[in-house]
């Protein structure tokens, strides 16, 4: 399992801008809304969970030794524990996982971006 990182937690590092945010959710939920800064490598279907980490980490997650954290939808989804895992499988040393995912975040009136953005 994947050390957590609460709501105000991440609030203040992408305020700071100290953090690199995955969203896992399929692209066209990414495209939809999705956090402030954040990157897209899909964790659903679950069986393409490794491959699509695999192929998309290289590109948008260059620094291995940077601050990481994926968010899903919300707390039952499965996504982030499968991509943040498979980052730490390819040498990725700081990878944490927002549990409540964006549910939570937009709950409390916090900002999203559109790929329109």
């Amino acid at each position: 399992m994947l050390p957590l990182v609460t709501r105000d937690e991440l609030k203040a590092m992408l305020d700071a801008g100290e953090v690199v945010v995955v969203d896992t959710m399929p692209p066209a939920y990414y495209a939809r809304e999705h956090l402030p800064g954040a990157v897209n490598i899909p964790g659903f279907p679950y069986e393409e969970a490794a491959r699509l980490t695999d192929e998309l980490a290289p590109a948008v997650l260059p620094h291995r030794a940077a601050p990481i954290v994926v968010y899903c939808a919300n707390t039952p989804c499965r996504n982030s524990e499968l991509v943040g895992a498979r980052l730490v499988s390819l040498g990725y040393t700081d990878v944490r996982k927002y549990r409540e995912g964006i549910e939570d975040w937009v709950a409390h009136g916090l900002p999203t971006r559109t790929a329109a953005d």
